[in-house]
């Protein structure tokens, strides 16, 4: 009898969960698989044999390169089946390792993993770069074709990136067209090509370029993740703490990031035929949530290289001293749509709230004569507290289109301009919008 209503009572538990949970939906309607509610981090247990990289005869030292005997220990692990690379407590320094199929990385408290800070150390291979691929430097810790890949524990990936970010300071003080691709950098972790990886727990910083690069990866999870980059006394370049590359279904949870460029910005190629090359492709069912911002360029940015973004939620999270909130690039030379996106209960500071405008750095017609037109559409904002200097930051331009925009339950404070110029969007929604303590009206 007893164990008959606990059955009874675990059933209902179960349809009452599925209820509640079949209620939400991304913004086009589709429903939030139960995938998206399990932030359960994984367990370093579960992964087979651990091999622990000091039981190798590699030392504790952080001036001596390492990379081969770590790289060897990845392979020993490979070969027999797989297991967990533990990296103990210590200074471990690295150039590009590549972790295989069943390997996975365990960063123990206190213990680091330091990218050196000489670009040799790095092997220049064929990989994805700003929406192209080509030949560029690999990551500190790559892993490609590696379906259930997993980074965890409480340790660090140290990018040791200050002699990079010096280099491209001088470098485009010479030549102020200096971009990523002329003093090249190695970003700090680069998955590809994979499905069911998570990525939790370790803190990442200085990376010398992209913090994190996921390309064509499907199930990706990103947990308690704590990621960083300096804006002073010397600027991190392109430091973006999480870049999307062609990725479907990706929750971001319970992190904490502030680099000195944007902190989650989708991508998927860049160029006038962008939409139609098979490396390319959009990203897809993104959940964003319960994570802090501090000082980033923008907390969510689309683009700038990208062609598709749909279904992205923003939700419960906080910013801090952001520049941006929201940062649509609209790029001329690329054919863009970025639809279904919705930001809600969203708090804290930022310069700009809302940021539009065409984005023509280093952009290439390729010798064609027409503008790319790009398109933003089915864009919500529900729930903002937010205190900024400038609440509508776009240019209305003939290059893209802006339609069915919303503002829901607002609440915004603005040092400098908090005008919302209705007449830029076609259907532009608002509802319970007030700036500056005046309800703003609906414009017929």
């Amino acid at each position: 009898m007893k164990n008959s209503m606990i059955n009874i009572l675990f059933t209902c538990l179960m349809i009452s969960t599925l209820s509640v949970f079949g209620q939400q939906k991304f913004p086009n309607g589709e429903p939030i698989s139960a995938w998206f509610s399990d932030a359960k981090l994984v367990d370093v247990n579960t992964l087979g044999k651990k091999y622990k990289i000091t039981d190798f005869g590699i030392i504790q030292d952080s001036t001596v390169i390492q990379t081969k005997k770590i790289q060897a220990v990845i392979d020993k692990a490979h070969e027999a089946g797989g297991g967990v690379i533990i990296v103990p407590k210590g200074v471990y320094l690295s150039g590009s390792l590549f972790f295989k199929a069943n390997t996975h990385l365990h960063l123990e408290e206190g213990g680091v993993l330091k990218g050196s800070d000489d670009i040799s150390n790095f092997e220049l291979l064929i990989t994805r770069m700003e929406g192209q691929t080509l030949k560029y430097f690999a990551a500190l810790v790559n892993a490609d074709e590696v379906n259930g890949f997993t980074v965890t524990g409480k340790g660090m990936l140290d990018g040791n990136g200050l002699r990079y970010w010096k280099s491209f300071w001088l470098r485009r003080g010479f030549n102020p067209s200096c971009t990523n691709m002329d003093e090249m950098r190695p970003r700090l972790l680069y998955v590809s090509n994979s499905k069911d990886v998570q990525i939790s727990g370790i803190k990442l910083r200085n990376s010398p370029f992209w913090t994190t690069h996921f390309y064509k990866v499907e199930n990706l999870k990103l947990l308690n993740l704590h990621i960083t980059a300096p804006k002073e006394p010397v600027k991190a370049p392109s430091s973006d703490a999480v870049d999307l590359d062609v990725c479907k279904n990706v929750l971001i949870k319970n992190c904490y990031m502030s680099v000195n460029d944007d902190a989650i910005a989708l991508k998927g190629g860049k160029g006038p035929k962008a939409d139609i090359d098979p490396n390319n492709g959009p990203n897809s069912n993104i959940i964003i949530e319960n994570c802090a911002f501090g000082f980033c360029h923008s907390a969510l940015t689309c683009g700038s290289e990208s062609v598709l973004s749909y279904n992205v939620i923003f939700r419960n999270n906080t910013v801090d001293n952001a520049q941006k909130v929201l940062q649509l690039k609209m790029r001329p030379d690329t054919p863009q749509e970025y639809k279904n996106i919705t930001l809600e209960n969203v708090k804290g500071t930022a310069k700009s709230f809302l940021f539009i405008k065409p984005w023509t750095q280093f952009f290439d017609l390729k010798g064609e004569k027409d503008i790319k037109m790009s398109h933003a559409k089915n864009i919500i904002f529900k729930n903002i507290d937010l205190e900024c200097e400038i609440l509508f930051d776009v240019i209305n331009s003939p290059q893209y289109t802006l339609s069915d925009f919303s503002f829901i339950n607002m609440n915004v404070k603005s040092s400098r301009n908090g005008t919302i110029k209705q007449s830029y969007i076609q259907n532009f929604t608002l509802n319970n919008v007030v700036v500056d303590g005046k309800k703003v009206t609906q414009e017929n």
